[in-house]
């Protein structure tokens, strides 16, 4: 169990050890104890009860529980790069928008929206539609007095005058033992939500259709999707009772089989993104450097994006994935031995691989590749508010990482070997060339997309397909 996010100080090293943050993580990181706490307490509340309302009966608490998402991984976004992880965390969330809202939103989804709310509009309401809406009311209530009550007794949350001071008000043996007991709750409800929507569709599926060969049709395809859905629910229970397992061993061993033979194709995961903090002393990087000699002249290799050069600003690149610079931050909790990959990137630039050097920001010797390369590590903090300083990082230098090598170094051959890395023609200029006219026009087009950051391919496939879907209906409209 992590002690940060179990003390609630979780978000206290959180924005400045992330793999990439943004400029706002700074500004993030500077927010006083108190606060972040808080924050660490609404993350539970958004991530651990308020995702039950999935499932809820009542219309307007699955809106809620939509924008109590939205609200998280918006925050996120701005704070840390996740490439496309929160977008697709968000479309996932979309299906809890029902076809009303969704138009009142956006009117323009349906031409006819106006029409039918202004038919809507002089319907008179039933006594059960009254009664409905009053339970309804009542429900949304109790559930969201009962989230901000128990949000106050779990967490000791109490006003101190302008402050919200919160700590943990229960035990580690407490929280196991209530996890025990509501884990098979939260697969009820699932069974129950799941068998609610299969028996919904299947009734729709025979209504729409007027036929009977249709209607017989239209339930077979319910169906196959059906039995689809209920496989996806039954193999998704193994990650889901992960976190407990004696409600994992209480799973039929069937139910395990059938998880390890789709394992490879991922179909199912948990989520375990930060699940324990890393970097609590001090974001540890790796900062590679070359020089031609031993003694002197060391220079800095900058990398376009991970941090560095300690007055750079952190950027933003989302929804770009920026594998090279992701991987560092991974190899920077380790060592080169557990990451021949980083030796192998090391060796080419000991050889000047325009491949490698074109994944970085710049060549500290200009396209003569230095006789040594070494790795140090440091660890990284975020400066303070009100320093007067124009970096946006503080480092100290910690331990070798990788000692000096040179090209033709045994040991650094030794080890390539070994990995089955060892390639010829590294850094030679007679590289194969593409043969054909496709070879030469990938090889043009990746010439062309190289000139690009990956920020702005991003951006221009984003925009040019919302372009392209705002100009279609219209060009159909003039044909």
């Amino acid at each position: 169990m992590c002690p940060t996010w179990w003390g609630l100080t979780a978000l206290n090293y959180h924005y400045e050890t992330q793999c990439i943050p943004t400029p706002l993580a700074w500004f993030a990181h500077q927010l006083p104890e108190w606060f972040q706490k808080l924050s660490v307490v609404a993350t539970y509340v958004i991530e651990i009860p308020i995702p039950l309302l999935f499932f809820a009966p009542v219309r307007s608490l699955r809106i809620f529980s939509f924008y109590a998402q939205v609200l998280l991984q918006v925050l996120i976004i701005l704070s840390g790069n996740y490439n496309f992880f929160n977008l697709l965390t968000l479309t996932l969330c979309l299906p809890l928008l029902d076809d009303k809202h969704l138009t009142y939103l956006f009117p323009w989804l349906r031409a006819n929206h106006n029409h039918e709310k202004t038919m809507s509009v002089g319907t008179e309401r039933t006594p059960w539609q009254r009664g409905r809406t009053v339970l309804t009311r009542v429900t949304e209530i109790l559930v969201y007095t009962g989230l901000f009550y128990w949000t106050c007794v779990l967490f000791k949350l109490r006003l101190t005058g302008f402050t919200v001071q919160s700590k943990v008000g229960f035990t580690s043996d407490q929280f196991h033992s209530t996890l025990t007991r509501v884990m098979p709750v939260t697969i009820w409800i699932g069974v129950g939500s799941l068998s609610y929507h299969i028996g919904s569709a299947l009734m729709r599926s025979f209504a729409s259709e007027d036929s009977i060969r249709r209607k017989v049709l239209t339930c077979i395809r319910c169906l196959l999707f059906s039995a689809a859905a209920v496989f996806m629910f039954t193999i998704s229970l193994v990650p889901h009772t992960v976190i407990d397992w004696q409600s994992n061993n209480n799973l039929w061993p069937i139910v395990k089989q059938w998880n390890q033979r789709v394992d490879k194709f991922q179909v199912v995961n948990s989520y375990g993104l930060f699940r324990r903090m890393t970097g609590v002393g001090g974001r540890p990087e790796v900062i590679v450097e070359g020089s031609n000699s031993l003694q002197l002249g060391w220079k800095e290799y900058d990398f376009l994006y991970k941090p560095g050069n300690v007055k750079v600003a952190p950027p933003v690149v989302a929804p770009h994935q920026p594998r090279l610079d992701w991987q560092l931050w991974f190899a920077a909790l380790g060592s080169y031995g557990h990451n021949p990959w980083f030796v192998n990137m090391v060796y080419r630039l000991l050889h000047g691989d325009k491949r490698v050097l074109a994944l970085m920001d710049s060549d500290p010797f200009n396209g003569k590749p230095p006789k040594y390369i070494r790795a140090t590590l440091y660890h990284y903090h975020f400066t303070d508010w009100g320093k007067n300083s124009s970096a946006w990082w503080r480092r100290e230098r910690q331990s070798e990482y990788l000692p000096p090598v040179q090209k033709d170094d045994p040991s650094l051959l030794k080890f390539l070997t070994h990995h089955n890395l060892l390639m010829e023609g590294i850094g030679k200029a007679s590289l194969k060339k593409p043969r054909g006219m496709l070879g030469w026009m990938l090889e043009w087009l990746r010439g062309m997309l190289g000139s690009l950051s990956g920020v702005m391919l991003q951006v221009t496939l984003v925009v040019t397909g919302l372009v392209v879907s705002w100009v279609q209906p219209l060009m159909a409209k003039v044909v």
